[in-house]
């Protein structure tokens, strides 16, 4: 067994965890050490099923795993301040994935450990009279996390050392690989029927696994696998494999059966379903709403429960959630007056634990592509709105800014205009409008912005967003209760619940397996449509288009145009209009890097971009747009296998060698 197997019994205080039945909360009781002959009792498997919870949050929240399923796709490049961990990752010429520095691992380490976990729950769970809705939570995991393996690496070993799927205490130093389908048919199918079967319709606890969850889940992997038997456009597979299924069935059948499994789901919602506005979904005062199936919880009471410091990250926790601070650029540069006549720069935008603004740390920037393509409708559209943040506000109020000893109502800004607390003092706009100056000869915004005459707000156009200045992400922002008035902590682990699955992502699993062809019928029920890919899409570009809030203004805004959202979609709806509209659904958290392997999209759609301040990353004021072209070739479909996975089997140097993914 090799050193990471060596460390599946190993769990830290942040993720062993004990339930109550009388509560509707995990009751979180942090445990030194977790022994194979504690799964032997009720309580050392009820906690091993809420660590399969906790697990969640050494990937989701890891700004480093949201890097690596975003960069290099058409979302997202590197920024000013990425490094080669996240640089690697772009294919751009910028620098080499490499197995041992490029955090791809993080998915590897995560997922084993509680994999085995699992099995010891599935093992001993009836033995010690836990019932079989529990242990269908660690048979979801299980699968959950050996499906997040198989799309990343190709196939990984069901045998941790005792045998297939059982749970392993051994120390046996070396490990095989599994094929593709072996993994989907022995593991990721099985355990999610099951699931399904035994999982309750309402969740056991707050933000508990359910029937829903399961369902969504077994649709995509039902999904994949059909994408990765027909294999369209050739991409390998390893280990070797035949693109057969064990079963007998085809693609086609695949397709069907997400097809008929989604939109089981959407017409049996249970207590799930979708967010009136889209703005709601990722409002931070509406987390853990009835549309998020699934999300690593996080909390600001504490930080041992939390697994992140709360006043400042770096305190050492390997659960820290930091994810959105990478695609936030530096906003702080911005600079107003305090006069009105001679340019006197201070800060006029600090950092500030609110939802539009956190820690910024420029690792991320969205190609000009996203802010003119993929969302090119800005006004009917409400998700570019929910999505970003497009215009920074004054905080120097709550900074508690001082001019000559005390607070000044207002500072100056573009054109020498004032501008009061909590008014816009940067916008991005929506298109390119011409007439801009960006030479800052007299306002110095020292952020590269322009002016436009007659506005207090620096400006700057699409064709201007670069790797250093861009739309932060607003969806992901940090949300605090306790700031009491001030700044509050914006450099400390974020305390929301990240996302990891959604009522919404039903209808495109079902849309997409029709695309490929599954025979559609009409769903009935809260969402009835007529069941084909156009109809089902439009459900979601319904909601799109209803507004009752508009970030970039701050002002409440009650609008519906659904009906011009869908007289605006095609006729005929195909794999790539999908991907747009999963793109604009789901920006920035994470799932594009799967979406376009999934489909043998990467290279058509991620080859090439374009981005401003391509030609020197540290000029502010350089709006010079380059077109980037990236090499993604067909190995690069699959991940590298970890370096510390291989230095830690006992095996030869030749074996070691077959068991990294080819082209690394």
């Amino acid at each position: 067994m090799n050193r990471v197997y060596n460390n599946i019994l190993r769990l830290s205080v942040l993720t062993m965890f004990t339930m109550t039945g009388c509560k509707k909360i995990l009751d979180e009781k942090p445990r030194a050490i977790f022994t194979p002959d504690y799964f032997k009792t009720q309580a050392g498997v009820v906690g091993g099923i809420t660590s399969c919870y906790g697990h969640m949050r050494y990937m989701y929240g890891n700004g480093y795993f949201l890097n690596s399923n975003e960069i290099s796709t058409d979302e997202a490049t590197w920024g000013q301040n990425s490094d080669g961990n996240v640089k690697n990752l772009d294919f751009s010429g910028v620098g080499t994935i490499d197995p041992a520095s490029s955090n791809t691992g993080i998915l590897w380490g995560a997922a084993f450990p509680n994999i085995n976990t699992a099995s010891g729950v599935i093992e001993n769970g009836a033995a010690v009279g836990v019932s079989d809705a529990l242990i269908a939570e660690a048979r979801f995991f299980r699968a959950f996390d050996y499906f997040l393996l198989v799309q990343t690496f190709g196939g990984v070993p069901l045998d941790l050392g005792a045998g297939e799927l059982k749970f392993n205490t051994s120390t046996v130093r070396t490990s095989k690989r599994n094929t593709v389908p072996e993994v989907y048919t022995k593991a990721v199918f099985p355990d999610l029927l099951t699931a399904i079967d035994k999982l309750p319709t309402s969740g056991r606890v707050v933000g508990g696994v359910t029937q829903t969850v399961a369902r969504l889940f077994l649709a995509k992997a039902y999904l994949t696998y059909g994408w990765w038997l027909q294999n369209p456009n050739g991409i390998p597979t390893y280990p070797d494999a035949q693109r057969t299924d064990p079963a007998g069935h085809n693609a086609a059948w695949y397709f069907q059966a997400a097809y008929d499994i989604a939109t089981a789901a959407i017409q049996t919602p249970g207590p799930f379903g979708l967010q009136p506005t889209f703005y709601d979904v990722s409002l931070a005062t509406n987390d853990r709403n009835n549309e998020t199936l699934l999300y690593a919880d996080h909390t600001q009471s504490s930080s041992i429960y939390n697994g992140g410091d709360l006043s400042y990250s770096g305190g050492g926790f390997s659960t820290d959630s930091f994810a959105a601070w990478f695609e936030q650029w530096n906003y702080t540069n911005i600079k107003s007056s305090t006069s009105a006549t001679a340019w006197a720069a201070v800060s006029s935008v600090q950092r500030a634990a609110v939802q539009s603004l956190g820690r910024p740390w420029t690792m991320l920037a969205p190609p000009q592509a996203i802010f003119k393509n993929t969302f090119a409708d800005k006004t009917n559209d409400s998700r570019y709105d929910g999505t970003f943040v497009t215009r920074y506000r004054t905080n120097f109020v709550e900074a508690a800014v001082k001019v000559n000893g005390a607070t000044p109502a207002f500072l100056y800004n573009a054109n020498f205009l004032p501008v009061a607390e909590n008014d816009p003092v940067l916008s991005f706009l929506n298109s390119d409008v011409g007439g801009v100056d960006y030479s800052n000869a007299k306002f110095n915004s020292t952020v590269g912005a322009g002016v436009l005459p007659g506005r207090a707000d620096y400006v700057i156009e699409p064709s201007a967003f670069s790797r250093i200045c861009y739309p932060g992400t607003w969806k992901l922002g940090p949300y605090r209760t306790d700031n009491n008035g001030g700044l509050g902590s914006p450099n400390g682990s974020l305390t929301r619940p990240f996302p990891v699955a959604k009522f919404s992502e039903l209808f495109f699993i079902a849309a997409e397996a029709a695309v490929k062809g599954a025979a559609t019928k009409a769903v009935s029920g809260t969402y009835a449509n007529d069941g084909t890919a156009r109809g089902l899409i439009n459900v979601i570009r319904a909601r799109a288009g209803k507004w009752r809030f508009d970030n970039g203004n701050n002002v409440t805004k009650i609008e519906d145009n659904s009906a011009a959202m869908i007289a605006a979609t095609p006729g005929t709806i195909d794999i790539n209009y999908i991907l747009a509209e999963r793109a604009r659904e789901y920006f920035g958290e994470g799932y594009r890097w799967f979406d376009l392997v999934r489909t043998q999209k990467w290279t058509e759609l991620s080859s090439s971009f374009q981005i401003a301040g391509a030609t020197n990353p540290n000029d502010w004021k350089d709006h010079t747009v380059s077109t980037v072209s990236r090499t993604i070739t067909p190995a690069y479909y699959l991940r590298p296998i970890p370096q510390s996975q291989l230095d830690g089997m006992d095996m030869s140097a030749a074996d070691k060698k077959a068991y990294q993914n080819p082209g690394y």
